[in-house]
């Protein structure tokens, strides 16, 4: 009935917002890396740049998802790329 959760300790790095504006390639360069960066304006903490999660593949959208080629055999052993060259081949024009 309960629910575990098991919530993952990343090490933190606050920073000034003007230490951010300065910094911000270096500050993401962090967060690549697994960090959390907190950004703090007069003192007060205002946003926290997190690394992003990879989301699990059946939560992404349809139309976000790898596209596998379709695998079609016929009888003949001839693929549908095959068949379309013998047409092209055989056209009158």
């Amino acid at each position: 009935m309960y629910k575990t959760v098991i919530l993952y300790k990343t090490p933190m790095h606050t920073v000034s917002l003007s230490e951010f504006r300065a910094n911000a390639s270096a500050m993401l360069d962090r967060v690549e890396q697994g960090e959390t960066v907190r950004i703090l304006r007069h003192g007060k903490p205002v946003a926290e740049l997190v690394p992003v999660q990879p989301a699990a593949p059946e939560k992404l959208p349809s139309w976000k998802r790898p596209i596998h080629p379709l695998e079609y055999q016929r009888a003949d052993g001839k693929s549908l790329a095959q068949l379309i060259m013998d047409e092209r081949e055989s056209a009158r024009y």
